[in-house]
């Protein structure tokens, strides 16, 4: 088995994809609370 080097691991795809879910979730969020005011404001 091959010696481990701490910090030597490329991590530009796991970046990327920790971005791109993070965007996600905030959209995701924003359009969740736009539909709950609408909602509120649709009834009231």
């Amino acid at each position: 088995m091959a010696e481990h080097k701490h910090g030597s691991m490329d991590i530009k795809e796991h970046e990327k994809t920790f971005e791109g879910f993070i965007r996600f979730s905030i959209w995701v969020g924003g359009i969740s609370i736009g539909i709950l005011i609408f909602m509120a404001l649709a009834n009231a």
